[in-house]
C-alpha cells in the first residue's frame, strides 16, 4: 500500500514504519524533515504539512497518529487546548483532503485512546461501554466525530482508542519503571485502580490487521486482553526488573504533582479489546508477564 501518515516520528508510528518499509512506501508528514529523515532514514518520503499532500488519490490509505503528549506536562487550559488542537485540527484537515479526493483512499485510520470512556472504576468496558463526560472524553469524542465525518464511501473509517503502550523504546514505561530501577518504587494511590495496557509490537501488528481487514470498521480497543490493577502492574514490573516493590504514593501526592491529570493515573479503565478479539486478531504479548519478560 502507498500510505500517508501523520505522527511518523513518534513512538507508534516510527516502529509501524521500521516493521513494514519493504511492505508498503511511506510519506510522512512532519514540521521538522530533517530530524525525521534522522529516524526514519531515505526510504521514506516527506512533507512539512498536510497542504504540501499535492494529490490524496494516490494513496490507498491515512494513517493518523498525531498529538501533542498528553501527560508530559500539566493540564493548564492553555495546555488543554494544546492538547486538544493538536488532534482536532489536523484530523480534520485529512478528513477535508479524503472528502475532496477524486479517487479517496480506502481506509482512513485515526488515533483516539480509552481515555474516551472517562473514569470506569472496576467496571469491564468494551467498545460499547457508555463513556463517563470529563476531559478526556470530550477530547477524544470529538477527536473521533471529525474523523467520522468521511463522507468518501469507498474509505473505511478505523479510529484506535489505545491503552499505555510498553515498550523498552521509551514512552510511559521509562517513567513508570525509573523509581524501580532506582529501589523506590511501588503502588500509586490505592492500587486498585486499573491498567490497560499493550506492547508496542501487538500495537503495531493491531493496526497492520486492521489496515489489511476491509470488515473491520469504527472503534477498535488496541488493549491487551488482561488488563491489571496497579497494585499488579507494580509487582509484576518489579519482578521483571528485579528491584522491590516497597512502596506507596498517595493520592494527595499525585494530584500536587501532577494536577488534574493525574486522574489518569489514579483512576482506572478495565478496558478489553473485544471487536479486535472477535475480528480474529491473536495477540503476541496477551498477559503483562509475558510482556514484561520480553521488554526486560
Amino acid at each position: 500500500m502507498n500510505i500517508l501518515m501523520t505522527g511518523g516520528t513518534g513512538l507508534i508510528g516510527s516502529e509501524f514504519i521500521r516493521q513494514f518499509t519493504d511492505e508498503h512506501t511511506f510519506t510522512v508528514v512532519s514540521r521538522n524533515i530533517a530530524k525525521a529523515k534522522e529516524l526514519l532514514g531515505n526510504g521514506v518520503e516527506y512533507v512539512e504539512s498536510v497542504a504540501d499532500v499535492q494529490n490524496f488519490d494516490t494513496f490507498d490509505a491515512v494513517i493518523n497518529l498525531a498529538g501533542e503528549p498528553i501527560a508530559d506536562k500539566r493540564w493548564t487550559d492553555t495546555q488543554k487546548k494544546k492538547i486538544c488542537e493538536s488532534r482536532w485540527n489536523i484530523t480534520a484537515e485529512l478528513v477535508s483532503r479524503i472528502n475532496d479526493s477524486t479517487s479517496p483512499p480506502d481506509v482512513f485510520i485515526s488515533g483516539s485512546a480509552i481515555g474516551f470512556y472517562g473514569n470506569q472504576g472496576d467496571r469491564v468496558v468494551s467498545e460499547d461501554t457508555p463513556p463517563h463526560n470529563e476531559f478526556t472524553h470530550e477530547l477524544c469524542a470529538k477527536w473521533e466525530a471529525i474523523a467520522n465525518s468521511v463522507v468518501q464511501e469507498n474509505t473505511r473509517v478505523v479510529t484506535l482508542r489505545t491503552g499505555v503502550v510498553l515498550t523498552e523504546k521509551g514512552g510511559a514505561l521509562d517513567k513508570m519503571a525509573l523509581p524501580f530501577k532506582l529501589g523506590t518504587g511501588g503502588t500509586l494511590g490505592s492500587g486498585k485502580q486499573y491498567l490497560a495496557w499493550i506492547h508496542l509490537q501487538d500495537m503495531v501488528q493491531g493496526i497492520s490487521f486492521l489496515l489489511n481487514n476491509s470488515s473491520c470498521r469504527g472503534a477498535f480497543n488496541l488493549t491487551a486482553p488482561v488488563p491489571v490493577t496497579n497494585k499488579e502492574f507494580s509487582k509484576s514490573l518489579a519482578k521483571a526488573l528485579k528491584r522491590p516493590c516497597l512502596f506507596n504514593v498517595p493520592s494527595f501526592v499525585m494530584k500536587i504533582a501532577m494536577g488534574e491529570s493525574s486522574t489518569m493515573i489514579l483512576e482506572g479503565q478495565r478496558v478489553i479489546p473485544e471487536k479486535l478479539v472477535a475480528a480474529g486478531y491473536k495477540f503476541t504479548f496477551p498477559s503483562l508477564t509475558e510482556a514484561l519478560s520480553d521488554i526486560y
